[in-house]
């Protein structure tokens, strides 16, 4: 682009920004909602915005679909679809494999020295993120970045060198890392609320207390658990660190897609941090993300075509999302909760306990989000369980841990699970019995390290 045409350009994109700025601060007509006309002051600044030239469509759009979340104008769409598209971005620009170079000059010097790498990043930063999915969006492309630089490729018989195996390590972390913190996962807070009705007061701090013990115990053990299970290709690598730090060198200073990629997602993991604090929705981040990158060319048109996939996958959670929901609508979980509980009349409280925790995760699999399933279950299994004896603290603490270690269990068990799912890297089969093994795995860490850590800081 000529220096004449740039100028334009921002001209061009200065007039758009005035226009919609100053019909949102118009009066509102007569007749209409705020809602409505903010949305009218959006949709016509992305119109004229093509009209111009100043955007293309893509980017014009997007823009408008995120100050509309962004603002409430409307309510928040999926945000994973953009998540995969900010990930290619990481990549295509090469700061991806720089990346990938720089951790694995630290942990290079075996595969499971890089899975430990990501479930320490994970366990790190989730205080800060009340959405493991968004989460998703900072661990997928490291874990892609790790993959390519290994010589891995999706949809490749190379996949097994490394990148099934650290693709599953992205999605087993975040199964564990968020039941590490309270603030780790949007329902975490939801049924600290749902536990009060029992009479049971969760806080950062006794959150905390309760979920250490058996959940550094999983986090320890379960990149070794998964390195036994997929057993990459490649295990030891030696010569890495050097080889990844001559190849840092090599690359020479960042260029300018790498820093607008860094800085673009760099604001975006702050405003997903703070998103909790300042009642900024996940997804509008990642929407206005998006635009940024496609508006300064760091991602292109030809780069979104090659995510094709990436709607079929959309349509496949959603259809099993609308499924799930009826299934509670009907009133199918409120059935089984109470047929559990005539089937549990006369057993002991530790049973009882362990009875319920286990049918809590088995039902997970008629789920597709990790929140309807506590909104339908949770309260029902609390009551059934102190029904019958057992101490409300304890199990209301297992209980919502297993809201997050069962996010593991199938594919569309966790939205956080849907970049991972379609990387390319990993099948369905794999995935379904992977997913069994570590979710049956973390059950039995919780169960036998978890109940009398509980009996002890809980009751």
């Amino acid at each position: 682009m000529s220096e004449a045409a740039a100028r334009r350009t921002l001209w061009s994109r200065l007039a758009i920004l005035v226009l919609v700025v100053g019909l949102w601060l118009v009066p509102v007509p007569e007749g209409l909602t705020p809602q409505a006309w903010h949305l009218f002051a959006l949709f016509a600044a992305a119109i004229a915005a093509v009209v111009i030239d100043a955007l293309s469509i893509l980017v014009a759009s997007l823009g408008a679909a995120a100050g509309a979340v962004l603002t409430g104008t409307i309510p928040p769409a999926a945000a994973y679809v953009v998540a995969f598209l900010v990930a290619r971005a990481v990549v295509t620009c090469g700061l991806g494999h720089r990346i990938g170079l720089a951790v694995v000059s630290v942990f290079g010097r075996s595969t499971l020295g890089l899975a430990y790498s990501l479930f320490l990043v994970d366990a790190v930063i989730a205080p800060a993120f009340p959405s493991n999915t968004a989460r998703s969006g900072v661990l997928y492309p490291l874990a892609v970045s790790l993959a390519e630089t290994a010589g891995a490729k999706p949809e490749d018989p190379s996949r097994r060198r490394v990148g099934a195996f650290l693709m599953y390590c992205g999605i087993a972390t975040l199964c564990v890392s968020s039941a590490l913190w309270l603030t780790a996962m949007a329902a975490n807070p939801l049924g600290a609320e749902i536990a009060k009705r029992s009479g049971v007061r969760i806080e950062f701090g006794s959150w905390l207390i309760a979920s250490s013990v058996p959940t550094l115990v999983a986090l320890l053990s379960l990149p070794y658990l998964l390195y036994k299970l997929f057993r990459p290709e490649v295990t030891a690598t030696p010569e890495a660190p050097a080889a990844a730090r001559a190849s840092l060198a090599a690359l020479g200073p960042m260029g300018r897609g790498e820093w607008i990629v860094t800085i673009t997602f760099a604001g975006m993991v702050v405003l997903w941090a703070l998103g909790g604090t300042l009642k900024i929705d996940p997804t509008a981040v990642a929407l206005l993300g998006l635009a940024v990158l496609l508006a300064s060319g760091a991602l292109t048109a030809a780069d979104v075509a090659k995510e094709g996939d990436v709607l079929a996958i959309y349509i496949w959670f959603a259809i099993l999302f609308a499924l799930s929901n009826q299934l509670n609508e009907l009133g199918f979980m409120s059935f089984l909760g109470s047929r559990l509980a005539t089937a549990l009349a006369g057993t002991s409280a530790l049973a009882a306990a362990c009875l319920i925790v286990v049918a809590y995760v088995l039902l997970h699999y008629l789920f597709v989000s990790q929140t309807a399933h506590l909104l339908a279950l949770f309260g029902v299994f609390l009551e059934v369980g102190v029904r019958v004896g057992v101490p409300a603290a304890p199990l209301a603490f297992l209980l919502l841990f297993a809201t997050n270690f069962f996010s593991g269990l199938t594919p569309q068990a966790s939205s956080a699970n849907l970049l991972f799912a379609g990387s390319g890297y990993l099948t369905q089969r794999e995935m379904y019995r992977v997913g069994a093994l570590t979710t049956g795995y973390c059950l039995l860490v919780y169960l036998v390290v978890g109940i009398p850590w509980l009996m002890l800081v809980s009751r």
